[in-house]
């Protein structure tokens, strides 16, 4: 056992210099390299971050152009929609106007036609009462010489 005791003693003294070289170690990592890292950690994080940030809001800046677009997009549908109706109530009105002035032409013409029917009607009678008095005279004389003359027979 002492030799055991012994060894241990032997190997603990000799590993005491890899100890302090290994604590020397640890603290030159701790002061040198890992506050740095964690900087540089903290700083990706920052930046992973502040990328993400700025996607949300370009994301968000995009979807309100979205939305004005769509709003300008339905307006435009709106006012060509309004100027169409305009349009078709213009050309409808056009369209009215347009049979309303060939209906007063065509009732005009037939006013004039049934007027100019009338005169000529007018006149013909006139013509066939003035000759009739005529036809009966002449019916009468042709009628009435012969008749005398047969009685005489």
């Amino acid at each position: 056992m002492d030799e055991l005791l012994r060894q241990l003693a032997d190997l603990a003294i000799g590993s005491v210099p890899t100890l302090i070289l290994f604590i020397v170690l640890v603290l030159a990592y701790r002061y040198i390299l890992y506050g740095k890292l964690m900087q540089i950690r903290i700083e990706r994080r920052e930046r992973t971050a502040g990328a993400m940030e700025r996607a949300r809001l370009a994301i968000a800046q995009a979807d309100v152009r979205s939305q004005e677009y769509e709003a300008k997009l339905r307006t435009a549908r709106a006012e060509i929609f309004r100027s169409r109706e305009q349009r078709i109530h213009q050309w409808n009105m056009e369209r009215e106007a347009a049979v309303s002035a060939a209906r007063l032409a065509a009732q005009q013409r037939v006013q004039a036609a049934q007027a100019a029917l009338e005169a000529q009607s007018t006149e013909v009678r006139s013509q066939i009462e003035a000759s009739a008095s005529q036809l009966a005279a002449q019916v009468l004389a042709a009628v009435l010489p012969a008749a005398p003359a047969e009685g005489s027979h």
